[in-house]
């Protein structure tokens, strides 16, 4: 026996499908309940479930699967027995709720459909709540002697490993050469993975992607002697994204020709202080060791300076201010007329000073 449980919001639609014609094998159990319908019993619901407003998925679905050789065994009386202990073991008995069997499938289940709110307000606790119910359909199933889901599951995959032997070769095949390709092109970029898919195709390894409605790839399954395996069943580093994954190229040489490329600046702007000249080395002037012939010259070249713009100022003056700028250039004028202006400037502050 297997339990599964869920909160929906879609109570209405839940009744209907369980009622439906077609589907419902028997009526087992009503719980607080007076309604037989979909519409009476959704409106009882309905009348609890309107006092919390909050919230949002006020049904629970619970789902109670049945072995087949154990439908033998369960009379409809003992099912009635079996749906009540684990409504009972859910913490249902203080809410509404209906259980009723199917038989549209092979094998009889049954279906339970419970009013979230409960008769005092409460909001049942959906925590885990799934596998709370598949540890209650164990629980029973132990008591009762029933067949045991998870049993069953351990027992199947043991069978199937040791039923189809052939399988497991070629899927360790495959695996031991994929492992071995990833190995040598692993990080090398759009070759490695050209090479990694001509490797497998050389091994006799097809690779098939496969594509929703939509057309977008969502995986991979690996086909190597008519047999089929899911990408994951070979490796995790084979998935269809994890793959592509493996082959982007890897930084560890990146980061050297990054920072080769970063100190090129530094290296530039201290070449440009101390490599490139405004002044050609051999027109350059260097100075004499003596510091004494350094001011001198200094000095010389100051008062020549200072003479050249002397006269300039006479010239500006006895002139009249009529030399024109265009002729003789605005550099010289202008410096001369700024100069002219500072001595008068002078001149008025110790004046001022006298005074």
């Amino acid at each position: 026996m297997i339990g599964k449980c869920k909160a929906i919001a879609h109570g209405s639609n839940a009744l209907e499908y369980i009622f439906r014609e077609g589907k419902l094998d028997k009526t087992l159990l009503f719980h607080n309940l007076c309604g037989t319908t979909p519409k009476e019993i959704n409106e009882e619901m309905k009348m609890v479930s309107d006092y919390n407003t909050r919230c949002r998925n006020k049904f629970l679905r619970i789902e109670i699967g049945i072995a087949p050789q154990d439908e033998k065994k369960l009379s409809v009386s003992e099912l009635m027995r079996i749906a009540h202990l684990f409504a009972k073991r859910m913490g249902l008995d203080n809410h509404q709720w209906l259980a009723v069997t199917h038989k549209d499938t092979d094998n009889r289940h049954i279906h339970i459909i419970a009013n979230r709110i409960s008769l005092y307000g409460e909001v049942y606790d959906t925590t885990f709540v799934s596998n709370k119910a598949a540890r209650v359909a164990e629980d029973i199933s132990r008591e009762k002697g029933l067949t045991i889901a998870k049993e069953v599951k351990a027992k199947r995959l043991h069978q199937n490993l040791k039923a189809n032997p052939t399988r497991e070769q070629t899927k360790q095949q495959i695996q031991q050469i994929c492992y071995a390709l990833l190995e040598k092109y692993k990080g090398t970029g759009i070759t490695g993975h050209s090479m990694f898919l001509y490797g497998l195709g050389k091994s006799g390894v097809v690779i098939e992607r496969l594509k929703n409605k939509q057309g977008k790839v969502y995986g991979l399954k690996f086909s190597c002697a008519e047999q089929s395996f899911k990408a994951s069943e070979i490796g995790r580093e084979f998935g269809y994204r994890s793959l592509q994954k493996n082959f982007e190229i890897t930084n560890n040489i990146e980061p050297k020709k990054a920072t080769a490329i970063e100190d090129e600046p530094a290296k530039n702007k201290t070449q440009s202080h101390t490599g490139y000249q405004l002044v050609p080395p051999s027109r350059r002037y260097i100075s004499p060791a003596n510091t004494n012939e350094s001011s001198s010259i200094a000095q010389a070249v100051g008062n020549v300076a200072s003479t050249a713009i002397n006269a300039a100022e006479e010239i500006i003056s006895g002139a009249g201010g009529l030399i024109n700028p265009q002729t003789h250039g605005e550099d010289y004028v202008e410096t001369a007329w700024q100069h002219r202006l500072r001595n008068q400037a002078k001149k008025k502050k110790k004046r001022g000073r006298g005074l």
